[in-house]
């Protein structure tokens, strides 16, 4: 209650300290960054882009010299100064980083009041949050992937992702994995039947001529949303898919900021948003972007292929915004990481519980987990058959 009491009161909760963790995560690393006040209250999240971390940590030291002796209260006034201060507007690196420190800062403002950050944000307007589950890469074993297919659906799951397929040697030739993926995806929905919703991630795999052409040739299967069907540069390179296809399309977990959703959301061209809390610059410009796609009927789907405190995250802004489809969820840590959490979400087949947890819902037990010291694995690298570098 004396906590309570001092920040109504106007108090002069100062932040002292931020202190990066890095966690292993099934051969990548998970990054967390914790940050220190005065008043004993600490709050947490997590950096959304794993591939460039050593980038993400330069940014931390530099936004780390703007956050010491600032009252950790005024989320939007250290947004602003993050995101803005170098003159040069915040790309996804930098993003990813004002991400981590955001919600840690929202953590520490729901911990203080004793309240869940979504009583912050507008209060519930649900009580669970539906969620999605990831079947794996295992497709080239066609017989154990539809096998894999039903057990989740038995499980109680209702949302299956897989993503389109590649050469188990790393080849990506576009013409094969359009042909894969229009076999794979109608073997999946015979297989699970029609009460099951499917997402195929082409995760920017290919080019317009190919995503257009396995778009059509599945919309008879009735998808969920198809996911990155194109690279994330050129978001006008959407008009013409979506002139074409009545397939719903989703897009944005590549985006770190309102400005880079701006085009997709304003013309129209995707049906659901894939914001990244970890990535889009945290819970601050997450509403903010949330509030643009309700003008246009498009729907959050929040990504989330990292850890528990983007979980958290995601779970608190999925809980308070109207226009909320449905939250990724990729799969668990490993039991000794996952032992660290001194509190996470209550992930379930089909859905992510909400609980009445004051700041985002989530804890680690930092001494235990310094004793760690992980490393981002590189992404995949794929190439198409003349040794040419294409996405992964």
């Amino acid at each position: 209650m004396r906590l309570r009491e001092r920040f109504h009161r106007g108090s002069g909760m100062k932040i002292t300290g931020l202190e990066v963790l890095t966690l292993p995560d099934h051969g990548d690393s998970m990054m967390l960054v914790v940050i220190d006040t005065d008043e004993g209250i600490h709050g947490i999240g997590e950096v959304g882009i794993r591939s460039r971390q050593k980038a993400v940590a330069g940014a931390l030291e530099h936004l780390t010299e703007l956050l010491v002796g600032e009252d950790p209260r005024r989320t939007e006034h250290l947004w602003q100064v993050m995101f803005r201060r170098g003159f040069f507007p915040g790309d996804r690196i930098l993003g990813a980083a004002i991400a981590a420190v955001d919600v840690a800062l929202w953590d520490i403002r729901g911990k203080a009041l004793g309240v869940p950050v979504h009583e912050l944000l507008g209060g519930r307007v649900r009580d669970q949050v539906a969620a999605y589950v990831h079947v794996g890469d295992g497709y080239h074993d066609r017989t154990a992937f539809l096998d894999r297919c039903r057990a989740l659906v038995a499980d109680g799951w209702r949302h299956l992702r897989f993503a389109a397929p590649h050469d188990a040697n790393d080849v990506l030739d576009a013409r094969r994995c359009l042909r894969d993926s229009v076999t794979l995806f109608h073997q999946v929905r015979e297989t699970v039947g029609e009460e099951v919703e499917l997402i195929l991630d082409v995760h920017t795999r290919l080019d317009p001529p190919e995503a257009l052409t396995l778009c059509r040739e599945i919309e008879a299967a009735r998808p969920y949303f198809v996911e990155d069907p194109l690279r994330c540069e050129n978001p006008d390179s959407y008009r013409m898919l979506r002139a074409r296809t009545g397939v719903p399309l989703a897009a944005g977990e590549q985006y770190g900021s309102k400005w880079e959703f701006r085009t997709l959301i304003e013309a129209d061209l995707i049906d659901y948003a894939r914001v990244d809390v970890g990535v889009a610059a945290g819970l601050t410009e997450a509403v903010k972007i949330a509030a643009m796609a309700e003008t246009h009927h498009i729907k959050l789907a929040t990504h989330n292929p990292l850890g528990p405190v983007t979980a958290a995250s995601s779970l608190q802004l999925n809980l308070s915004r109207p226009n909320v489809a449905v939250q990724e969820h990729q799969t668990e840590p490993e039991p000794a990481i996952a032992a660290l959490f001194t509190t996470r979400p209550r992930v379930v087949p089909g859905r992510v519980e909400a609980a009445d947890v004051p700041g985002i819902g989530v804890d680690i037990d930092r001494v235990a987990a310094r004793t760690y010291q992980a490393t981002a694995a590189e992404r995949p690298h794929l190439r198409s058959d003349d040794g040419a570098f294409t996405n992964w």
